[in-house]
């Protein structure tokens, strides 16, 4: 037997987690945390789709918590085999997964206080701040370019994926039991081409069968230098600035941050905008920055980094009440906070604070998922509901996709066809529809029919010299075509701004009473 299953980023950018199965070994790579609509974050709390002490070994490509956040699940319910990852990964991860912790904890704790007031059930987090930090001592930290047995018959050896601090793709060379051998490549998540602090990716060629991630399959960028790019932020801040309000970042802790940061202070240094105070509002941000430093020999641009998380004007803040104090500052400044797709954290403080006024500005620098508030806000949302509240949106909504970590669908293709001969098949994931046959299309002239796009939780058996879709009963958690969806959550939320909308229109009690006897009809009709 020799079988691969998709339980996370399939169609849909998150929840990054596949099974490898060889006889009686089983090799996970990546463990990923759904984000996104409520539909696909509630897989999270449910089980998995396997047994976790049935896992022999782990392959993590890269810290960000879409792939890395449920490792500490895993190790709660009875993983207790190695995590091979590139050193940096490793503490990159000694940091990240105790945050996610506590901010499960946090969230679960604001969110038992309202289900209380509305005589809920309470909730548990997904794990603990103490969870994460047991799973840590697992980790077998792994250099780029070396093999190592992870497991009987399975070799590992880490390429530079060029996304991430210690990201990596992860090659996998398989012995058969007819003495033959089968190699893979998990892309993980591959940089750009032309990135401010990562090289360019690498991996190698001549492989059966080749996992891609397609999350700007559909997109083709055009190449922005490093004067051109500092140009467009320099116009953005310029903006806010006149607006004389906060210009509000939402970003991921780890490396965007580190570059935006770059990038503000070496503008500011050349004057080509004013010195304004840069909060960087994450304790998850500052940890990171310190390995970021600690590792800043293999970044591209190490020393620039280095000097911006020293500069006077950037100030790290750790504790709540340091975070509160940030909105008591008028005039222009800066508040960088995650997370990058606005779903959790400080972000939402920030943006409850700031998006009704029309002198705010939040800028959208990162690829933002189906379902989250980052995507609504960036798709022109009128109003939005956070954490139970309705928000008007006045703030200017500016988006500089500038600073992706992902490479774009030219550049895909280009680092697919670097990997040829493909003899087996390519398989398509970690990407909403769209830009999966995006990737598709761009790759049909030469893989063809060999190309697969699979679906959560879908199995492939791969002994032979090409995939087959396993059939028969197989654990699907929640229909294949929700994943990377609005799902019914977010038409609730809908429905209740454009209510709430309705009746502050009417003009009067009587009209205000006509809208809700047409509401209660439709509801009664239902019922009928």
């Amino acid at each position: 037997m020799f079988q691969l299953s998709f339980h996370g980023a399939a169609h849909s950018v998150t929840g990054s987690c596949f099974l490898l199965e060889h006889g009686s070994t089983r090799v996970l790579i990546d463990c990923g945390m759904f984000q996104g609509s409520k539909s696909e974050k509630e897989l999270n709390y449910r089980a998995f789709p396997f047994r976790a002490s049935d896992i022999n070994a782990m392959v993590l490509t890269h810290a960000h918590i879409d792939h890395s956040g449920l490792i500490p699940k895993l190790v709660k319910d009875g993983f207790t085999g190695p995590i091979y990852a590139t050193r940096a990964t490793s503490d990159l991860c000694s940091v990240m997964l105790p945050d996610s912790g506590f901010i499960q904890e946090s969230e679960v704790a604001h969110l038992n206080r309202r289900n209380q007031q509305r005589g809920r059930e309470p909730v548990e987090p997904i794990y603990t701040a103490d969870d994460a930090h047991a799973c840590l001592p697992q980790f077998r930290a792994t250099d780029y370019c070396t093999w190592h047995e992870v497991a009987s018959g399975i070799k590992l050896r880490f390429w530079n994926a060029g996304h991430l601090l210690g990201s990596a793709s992860a090659e996998l060379l398989v012995q058969m039991e007819d003495g033959t051998s089968k190699h893979l490549l998990f892309s993980g998540d591959i940089g750009p081409d032309q990135k401010l602090l990562e090289p360019d990716p690498q991996g190698p060629k001549d492989l059966d069968y080749v996992i891609c991630e397609s999350t700007y399959g559909a997109s083709a960028r055009e190449h922005v230098s490093n004067d051109k790019r500092h140009q467009l932020l320099t116009r953005e801040v310029e903006g806010a600035i006149k607006r004389n309000g906060a210009l509000i970042i939402p970003s991921f802790a780890v490396e965007r941050t580190q570059e935006l940061l770059v990038d503000l202070v070496k503008l500011m240094d050349d004057k080509l905008i004013p010195q304004a105070p840069i909060f960087i509002d994450s304790p998850l941000a500052t940890k990171a920055s310190a390995v970021f430093k600690t590792h800043a020999h293999l970044l591209e641009n190490g020393a620039d980094l280095i000097r911006a998380v020293s500069a006077h004007h950037v100030r790290f803040t750790e504790s709540v009440e340091q975070s509160k104090a940030i909105a008591r500052f008028t005039g222009f400044h800066i508040v960088i906070a995650a997370s990058g797709m606005c779903d959790a954290g400080r972000i939402r403080h920030h943006l409850k604070n700031w998006l009704w006024r029309e002198e705010g500005t939040v800028l959208i620098v990162g690829y933002q998922a189906q379902g989250t508030l980052g995507r609504i806000l960036l798709d022109g949302a009128t109003r939005v509901r956070i954490q139970g509240e309705d928000i008007q949106v006045r703030a200017h909504i500016a988006s500089l996709d500038l600073y992706s970590g992902h490479a774009d669908g030219p550049e895909l293709a280009d680092w697919v066809a670097a990997r040829g001969p493909i003899s087996g098949n390519l398989f398509l994931v970690h990407g909403e529809e769209a830009s999966i046959e995006g990737l598709r299309a761009r790759l049909a002239p030469t893989l063809g029919d060999k190309i697969i796009m699979p679906r959560l939780d879908d199995g492939f058996d791969l002994s032979g010299a090409s995939a087959v879709a396993l059939t028969g009963a197989r654990t699907q958690r929640i229909d294949p075509a929700q994943a990377g969806h609005l799902d019914w959550h977010n038409d609730v939320s809908k429905l209740l701004l454009d209510i709430s909308d309705e009746l502050q229109k009417a003009k009067d009690e009587k009209k205000r009473r006509i809208v809700i006897r047409r509401l209660r009809r439709a509801l009664d009709a239902e019922q009928a």
